[in-house]
């Protein structure tokens, strides 16, 4: 799709852009024409703009966007996905033909986070270029980031780009755009179990290996865990038993096979790879032959506040007269990983519909969220 009249000139329209963006669709992996639309859109802004896909099935193939713009100073970057999520079936209109109804713009992608990337676009039309800014732009957050998010971080290694702040554009705001920012994440990590067993008749135990008892044991040992009481920026992490599957239709048969799914959420007092040894040391202490396989999404960050959270907070103060809230809640985002090479924020449009079927901005926010980035990109 191309982009509106309006798009592509020196002031970007951040309604008309954020529409061009909504109508290219892009589930997760995403790649191609969104990535052509915000390409036109940051050309003529004077960003070098660099494109590359990475990756195979499953996890890819995957698009990224590297856009620069300046060189020397202080190197601010905006991060941000144009992947989005399945629409799902219901929407009131299409979920890739954006349209306006009332006060609110629907779309996929309105919140999560198209709408902020063109926001983002917008502000640096309206502010002059100062030392350099950046924008790190992924086709893969939805999915297993596997090609996103550290392909980008990679090629920015390679091309001497480490950013001195960075500021995630995720929707971040509860009740209204600007009551929070988050300044950290917990980690994220899911572990499978399988306990093998060996089928028989129920009626001759002895002949054959019932997993289900071990199983079972062992996920009520993991259960009664308590990982830790949380700390000032995070609550406590948390064990969950997500899928438990014996697949045994039969009422006269003893299963070969019993498996179950745990996810842990944990803050920055744990290490994923602790966790998933943990858990398999109780796993194997009832069954022996278990398979355990687990893997670590994302470790718990923390940006301690200063610098970059008050420039982000007295922006929004001096833009909406809001006080934002710090906060670590809610699930992963990239932040998890661009965290590892400089400070880190997220700070976004309302969260209400992301993932929800028509989901939709407010026209006003969009407004409002271009002249906080603006802010930002001038107290810099």
């Amino acid at each position: 799709m191309s982009p509106p009249a309006s798009v592509g000139g020196s002031v970007p329209d951040v309604v008309e852009l954020t529409k061009a963006l909504i109508g290219a669709e892009s589930v997760t992996p995403a790649r191609g024409t969104v990535f052509d639309v915000l390409e036109r859109a940051l050309t003529p802004l004077g960003f070098r703009v660099e494109r590359f896909v990475e990756g195979e099935a499953p996890d890819g193939p995957v698009e990224n966007l590297l856009a620069v713009r300046g060189d020397g100073g202080t190197h601010f970057a905006f991060a941000g996905h144009l992947d989005v999520v399945p629409p799902g079936e219901g929407w009131t209109s299409g979920a890739f033909a954006p349209e306006i109804r009332g006060e609110l713009l629907y779309g996929r992608g309105a919140v999560d986070m198209k709408g902020a990337i063109a926001a983002f676009v917008a502000a640096a039309a309206k502010v002059p270029p100062r030392g350099t800014t950046s924008l790190i732009i992924t086709g893969d957050e939805e999915g297993p980031a596997t090609y996103g998010t550290p392909k980008l971080i990679e090629r920015m290694a390679e091309r001497g780009l480490t950013p001195d702040f960075c500021l995630v554009g995720e929707p971040t705001s509860a009740q209204r755009l600007g009551d929070m920012i988050k300044i950290g994440r917990r980690g994220s990590t899911v572990i499978d179990i399988a306990v093998i067993g060996r089928q028989g008749h129920v009626a001759y135990p002895h002949l054959a290996d019932n997993p289900v008892p071990r199983l079972v044991r062992a996920l009520a040992e993991i259960d009664a865990i308590e990982l830790d009481a949380g700390n000032a920026w995070f609550q406590p992490s948390n064990i969950e038993i997500i899928d438990l599957a014996v697949g045994n239709r039969a009422t006269n048969v003893i299963p070969a096979r019993a498996a179950a799914r745990i996810s842990i959420r944990f803050n920055d007092a744990q290490r994923g790879p602790d966790l998933i040894a943990r858990v398999e040391a109780i796993v194997r202490r009832h069954a022996p032959e278990a398979e355990v396989q687990g893997r670590v999404y994302g470790e718990a960050f923390l940006t301690q506040p200063g610098a970059l959270s008050q420039l982000v907070s007295d922006a929004i103060q001096s833009q909406l007269g809001v006080t934002a809230e710090l906060s670590t809640t809610g699930g992963t985002s990239d932040a998890r990983f661009l965290s590892r090479i400089c400070p880190v924020v997220e700070f976004g449009l309302l969260n209400a519909t992301m993932h929800k079927l028509d989901e939709a901005v407010a026209l006003a926010d969009l407004e409002a969220l271009t002249g906080v980035y603006a802010e930002i990109l001038r107290r810099i």
